[in-house]
């Protein structure tokens, strides 16, 4: 499973000739769209434009689905600035061989127990760290972290000069001192396989493409 990070939320997920892209709403923060005609698009909120071209599949509510050797499962969950209660977001868990990665988009940083279980086992947690009151900041995703104990760690949402956001975003090197965790390494594109995982957790920071 290979792993590229493209700004903001979005990311593409690429095993055995099947690509999914998740949470592509650069265009509306001022970037360049990178959906192409057969892609799987994933939308962690509701609320996003609605791609025009070709897709294979497009979901932006929970549900579970097959592509080639890729299995989807969105979840319903709170979303970071909804009321309590409300259930307006969805996390996605992608899995593909034996390799599980959670993309939880602007959730509310905390899930129930029977969210927990529907989710299952994680291997790769993808997780904001902006804060500033429009994404979950470094300590909502301690606490994410804590409840998946997923072997890697992967930031997202942080301040990026060539995005528009319209909150603006904190700087990554603040939140991974705030996470106190060191990154493992950094890399402009991630292959994941299940034996270079160790016992404890470890954090990358994808570099954007």
């Amino acid at each position: 499973m290979d792993l590229q990070f493209y700004g903001a939320n979005c990311f593409s997920v690429s095993y055995k000739g099947t690509r999914l892209v998740i949470d592509d709403n650069l265009a509306e923060l001022g970037g360049k769209s990178i959906l192409k005609a057969g892609d799987v698009a994933l939308f962690t909120a509701y609320n996003h434009a609605e791609p025009t071209i070709d897709l294979k599949i497009q979901a932006n509510r929970p549900g579970e689905y097959e592509v080639g050797d890729v299995s989807i499962k969105g979840i319903a969950v709170q979303a970071h600035m909804d009321e309590p209660g409300t259930k307006l977001a969805t996390m996605y868990k992608v899995t593909a061989g034996d390799i599980s990665v959670l993309f939880t988009g602007h959730a509310y940083p905390s899930v129930t127990e029977s969210e927990l279980e529907s989710i299952g086992q994680v291997q790769v947690l993808v997780v904001p760290v902006g804060g500033m009151g429009y994404t979950m900041d470094a300590i909502g995703a301690m606490k994410l972290i804590k409840e998946f104990e997923p072997k890697l760690v992967i930031p997202t949402h942080y301040a990026d000069k060539a995005l528009n956001y319209p909150v603006p975003q904190q700087e990554l090197e603040v939140a991974l001192k705030e996470l106190s965790m060191e990154p493992k390494e950094r890399v402009s594109k991630l292959k994941l396989k299940a034996s270079d995982f160790g016992e404890a957790t470890q954090l990358i920071v994808l570099e954007k493409s």
